[in-house]
């Protein structure tokens, strides 16, 4: 038999429901985790975890500890304070930005609190690891983090402090790192199908990281911040950040010389494609943007638009910010308006791959009021670097067989890394190899958002009346409701004690005063799979048990009752 399992009275609970969305509430999960009283907020991006939704935690919690476990993962816990050297020999310390929370104590060190424990980590295995015979090792902690969000919004989906499973691994070999990455990438295969997740494996962009492969779990959902590209076709999936395309050369050899036309007031694509009657497709738009001060230029096709967080990520961790009018001043070979590539003084030039070798266009001339036609990529103009700067849109075909992306928003609920020796290198992580000299570590990183897991399930597993948490992370297994007063009260706890008995969780509606209505919608918004209803007939035994999720339902004796639920759990 299983172990008895305890009973949640409501009576006794610390709970309280709302009738309406909270004012400040954008998305479907804030609105529901904070409406059902499953969390609070504290302050702007900050919440506390109220008693039913620290179950729906801890059970995300336990998933996630029993995979790590699986795959070899030990446990540890790291501090959240954190001091700064480390940060610095890799560079971070500036290139988190304004999103690191830095502090000092009262001698005027600098600390931060911890957004991801790299570095720590790897100071941890350098001290407690020197020989290849300790290697490989996987470690992981289940802690909280800190990134100070410049707007702070969607309730526990995008906040200042946030629980995170964030786990490493170190190795001696290259194909050691791979190993451990593919260990990784099936546990959080088998985490998000056990937490019920609707999930992509997406290639992913690596930032601030760095290493040399990245990927995301994108669970599909209105509210989700990041984009992802899926073809229908195959099975490539990637966020639009990580799209890239080959460079695809053409033969120019019959076009004619470069022509400059008169093009008076014509300073946009739009008014340019007008006056000359061709397709935006047809001009080149060049955008101006400074990278640490100096002016770089920025080509893609006049119908597509710059992504700058592309830009950013290709220059980072150099600032970058547009240009205004100041910068045009004493710059004779930039015109505003009629900037092309052609004649460009001291100014590093960045293409998307659509501005291949032998493409041809028609583009500013860097003079007011006239533009250049049959200017052609690599023979009127070079290019510095070609990078996949324009903004992804659905039709674009699949990097793999051509086929037009379909496009979807997305919660990142997970990202692994291959980080390589970045942070080894920075911090000197060496073990004594075979032959007695030193070996330096290969590492990967590997976080899971445990928090915002919980927020995903809310927007992936709810309807009209309220949460429909998957069994294995709801706060209960069953929520039995007393639909009256003594009688049906008494049949109520005398079931919730035959089902606890049995191993099964569960919380139990005996609120005196309270409505049989708004119990019924409390138990609905809840989502507590299985809702067991002790009503009318109480007297003769009886009770309706519901499925939360399809509203099905049924009337059953008790007996019954205690026997299907038993069997299901």
């Amino acid at each position: 038999m299983a172990n008895a399992a305890q009973v949640q009275r409501m009576s006794r609970l610390m709970f309280k429901t709302l009738r309406d969305d909270p004012a400040d509430a954008e998305v479907l999960s804030h609105k529901l985790l904070v409406r059902a009283g499953f969390v609070r907020r504290t302050a702007a991006g900050v919440w506390s975890w109220l008693p039913l939704g620290k179950k729906v935690l801890a059970n995300v919690e336990r998933i996630v500890r029993e995979e790590m476990d699986g795959i070899g993962g030990q446990e540890v816990l790291l501090p959240a304070l954190l001091p700064k050297e480390p940060f610095e020999a890799t560079g971070r310390w500036e290139e988190y930005g304004a999103e690191l929370f830095r502090l000092k104590d009262r001698r005027g060190g600098d600390y931060l609190l911890g957004p991801t424990h790299e570095e720590i980590f790897t100071q941890l295995v350098k001290d407690q690891c020197t020989s290849y015979k300790d290697l490989p090792v996987i470690l992981y902690q289940i802690q909280t983090k800190y990134r100070d969000e410049a707007r702070p919004r969607a309730g526990i989906l995008r906040g200042r402090e946030f629980q995170m499973k964030d786990s490493y691994s170190f190795d001696t070999t290259d194909e050691g790192l791979a190993e451990s990455y593919a260990l990784h990438r099936a546990a959080y295969q088998r985490i998000f199908e056990r937490l019920g997740l609707d999930y992509r494996i997406c290639a992913a962009t690596a930032g601030a990281m760095g290493g040399s492969k990245s990927e995301e779990f994108l669970a599909p959902a209105a509210a989700g911040e990041d984009t992802f590209a899926d073809c229908p076709q195959c099975d490539y999936a990637a966020n639009t950040e990580a799209i890239t395309y080959a460079l695809k050369p053409v033969d120019a050899a019959d076009v004619p010389a470069l022509e400059e036309v008169p093009t008076p007031d014509t300073p946009t694509i739009e008014t340019l494609a007008a006056h000359l009657d061709v397709p935006a497709s047809a001009t080149l738009k060049n955008l101006l943007v400074k990278v640490d001060g100096e002016i770089v230029a920025v080509g893609v096709p006049g119908d597509r638009e710059v992504d700058l967080d592309k830009v950013e990520a290709h220059f980072a961790p150099a600032a970058v910010e547009l240009v205004t009018a100041e910068d045009f001043v004493g710059r004779d070979d930039l015109v505003r308006g009629y900037v092309g590539p052609q004649g460009l003084e001291k100014v590093t030039y960045l293409a998307d791959p659509r501005v291949a070798p032998g493409t041809v266009w028609i583009t500013g001339a860097n003079k007011e009021g006239v533009h250049a036609k049959n200017v052609v990529a690599g023979r009127d103009f070079a290019v510095d670097a070609y990078v996949d700067v324009v903004v992804v849109q659905e039709g674009d075909p699949c990097p793999n067989c051509g086929t037009g992306l379909k496009l979807d928003r997305a919660i990142e609920i997970g990202h692994i890394f291959q980080l390589g020796r970045k942070y080894a290198d920075a911090l000197h992580l060496d073990v004594l190899g075979q032959n007695g000299k030193p070996v330096r570590v290969t590492m990967g990183s590997y976080g899971i958002g445990v928090s915002r897991a919980v927020a995903a399930l809310a927007e992936q597993h709810a309807d009209d009346k309220g949460l429909c948490w998957p069994n294995e992370v709801a706060p209960a297994d069953v929520h039995v409701v007393a639909a009256g007063k003594a009688k049906q009260t008494e049949l109520a706890l005398e079931v919730s004690d035959q089902l606890a008995a049995a191993g099964l969780r569960v919380l139990v509606d005996d609120r005196p005063g309270v409505s049989p209505g708004v119990k019924f919608t409390d138990a609905e918004l809840i989502g507590v799979p299985t809702i067991v209803v002790a009503g009318r007939r109480a007297g003769e035994g009886v009770v309706e048990v519901k499925d939360r999720r399809t509203g099905e339902r049924e009337e059953l004796t008790v007996e019954e009752a205690i026997a299907r639920l038993t069997v299901q759990g």
